[in-house]
């Protein structure tokens, strides 16, 4: 089956179930609240009083209605639906600077799309290091003829946690020297950890405290229970702004079966590894035993772990309240062991009935990863582009053909033969620019993400790459330098998976490959939040000649250039 025609199909499929679907309209306040995510007091960033935001569920071909209200007293915000493709709205992908301008303090903004594609997803703020503060929730869009088959199902949302406040985090990346943030206090799951202290504590001779908890503790961790010889869809997203992860569920294994909300061929593990922005849904068959207890832990991976395992516990309905569980919890892997982690990586592949990428790409991006300084400040740079958004959102300088925004210009496409990957930049200077490349529709691109070293010493680092508008098939990693015409030799063709979000691994290439369908202005970034706000990033348009077509609400473009343009029309 083509590329076009399996699209066509699921068109289809999508718009049968829209010729009766429902409208799934909400009403939402952002907020600061105080919260204590770990057992310690915070700020978090609540949606309608909750801490997660709320979770959306959805069927695939659902128009999803959102009136977001801002009551933040000074500082915008806006919401990115993760996975979700915004076909035919570009306008409602939340990305601000590139797609929408900020929603101002006191202002109401409405996202109006259809989700299209079912899978597990979440969102999270896009703005300045909103997802840090904890403005994030899951999504949920069902199937209308689910193939998988399970007795229940449990969402287990992933991310990291500190008690220095992001405009304190955001002001030391931007201060020269740059004053790194440093590990998380925290991993939390659904919201939920604890700090200095342990639910294992009684469990090892580390001299930990044991946590107790009070009802209603908002950092007491939540209970998956379960009953015996039953099969349960675990849900995992990983918003972390800078850790990488790894769960396990101890004395169970684990059957990955749908990545970033495309099936996979199944297979059988006993812990998975997941990067910020990537999403799963693994198969958890339960034991016979109808009275224990078992943990279930997250730890840090990619990075020399400072910050405890979360834990959590998966409880057999018949187990006792007061008992706990006998044995300790899975041992996180060794942080650093990242042939292990590119063998997991290297398990998935596409299921049946998913179509595999064409045979050959019509153009070829190479990006250099490489960190920089500009006038003794710390950024990440591709290709010797540091990115910074635009206060004019691109979308609009697009459709309106603003040519004073002449710096929206392209970096650098080819590879640069000479650089050395494995040493610091010779030449550290990077410059600041859009970091914008325009396709034309219907081409194949091939993406080439290149890892390179620091600026000291001799490291490398994970950068998890997510696309927003498209899947993109992955078609391959590799250690060292890319290597024209004989690496592609190593493409898998036959059955990739598709992906959104793909890890770059230490002093290694990725390469994936996708089709300009969707036209609009897309981010394509390092899901890292530190990473981005230091530049860590480009942007895609494609289809600019139907953007500029486009009947874009003028509350979208309210800011920048596009706010004097259409002050101006609206005078005439």
């Amino acid at each position: 089956m083509s590329v076009i025609v399996w699209w066509l199909v699921t068109v289809v499929l999508v718009a049968v179930h829209s010729a009766s679907a429902r409208v799934v309209e909400l009403e939402w306040e952002v907020e600061y609240k105080f919260w204590w995510p770990d057992c310690k007091e915070g700020i978090v960033m609540a949606i309608n009083g909750q801490f997660p935001g709320p979770t959306i569920d959805a069927v695939a071909g659902d128009i999803v209605i959102i009136h977001l209200t801002n009551k933040l007293s000074t500082e915008g915000v806006v919401i990115h639906w993760h996975g979700i493709r915004q076909r035919g709205t570009p306008w409602a992908d939340g990305a601000a600077g590139v797609t929408q301008c900020p929603i101002n303090p006191g202002e109401t903004f409405t996202y109006n799309f259809t989700v299209d594609k079912p899978g597990t997803h979440f969102y999270h703020g896009h703005y300045g290091m909103q997802r840090s503060a904890g403005l994030y929730g899951m999504m949920i869009v069902r199937s209308p003829k689910e193939k998988l088959r399970y007795d229940g199902e449990f969402n287990l949302l992933l991310s990291d946690w500190w008690h220095q406040s992001t405009h304190s985090q955001e002001l030391a990346l931007s201060s020269s020297p740059m004053r790194w943030i440093g590990e998380p206090q925290s991993l939390l799951i659904n919201g939920r950890g604890q700090f200095n202290c342990s639910q294992a504590a009684y469990l090892s001779n580390e001299g930990k405290r044991q946590c107790t908890f009070r009802k209603n503790d908002q950092c007491a961790p939540e209970t998956l229970r379960v009953k015996p010889n039953k099969v349960y869809r675990l849900r995992i997203a990983s918003t972390t702004a800078l850790a990488s992860l790894n769960l396990g569920v101890e004395g169970h294994k684990l059957e990955v079966v749908e990545a970033d909300g495309n099936y996979v061929k199944p297979f059988t593990v006993d812990d998975i590894d997941i990067y910020s922005g990537e999403t799963y849904s693994v198969l958890l068959r339960t034991h016979s035993f109808p009275t224990k207890k078992h943990f279930i832990s997250v730890g840090v991976r990619g990075r020399k772990p400072n910050t405890t395992q979360a834990l959590t516990v998966l409880s057999y309905v018949d187990a006792p309240e007061s008992s706990r569980p006998t044995l300790p919890p899975p041992v996180t892997p060794r942080w650093d062991d990242y042939n292990r982690s590119i063998s997991f990586s290297n398990k998935f592949f596409a299921a049946k009935g998913y179509p595999p990428p064409p045979k050959k790409s019509d153009e070829q991006l190479y990006l250099l990863n490489t960190q920089n300084l500009i006038d003794g400040h710390t950024k990440w740079a591709i290709n010797n582009v540091s990115l910074s958004v635009t206060a004019t959102p691109y979308i609009g300088a697009i459709r309106y053909g603003l040519n004073s925004l002449s710096y929206l210009k392209s970096p650098a496409k080819g590879l640069v033969e000479s650089y050395d990957i494995t040493k610091p930049p010779v030449n550290p200077t990077t410059v600041k620019s859009s970091g914008i490349y325009k396709f034309p529709m219907g081409i194949v691109v091939d993406v080439i993400l290149q890892n390179a070293n620091v600026l000291k010493g001799k490291i490398s680092e994970i950068h998890p790459w997510h696309l927003h508008g498209h899947d993109f098939w992955v078609l391959g990693y590799g250690d060292g330098k890319f290597r024209p015409g004989v690496d592609e030799k190593k493409y898998n063709l036959k059955n990739p998976p598709l992906r959104n979000t793909v890890a770059l691994y230490p002093f290694g290439w990725t390469a994936l490959r996708y089709v300009t369908d969707n036209p609009g202005v897309w981010f394509f970034h390092c899901h890292i939040e530190p990473h981005l706000h230091m530049g860590m990033g480009v942007v895609f348009a494609e289809g600019v000649d139907r953007i500029a077509k486009m009947d874009i609400p003028d509350e979208v473009l309210g800011c920048g250039l596009t706010r004097k343009w259409l002050m101006n029309r609206g005078r005439h």
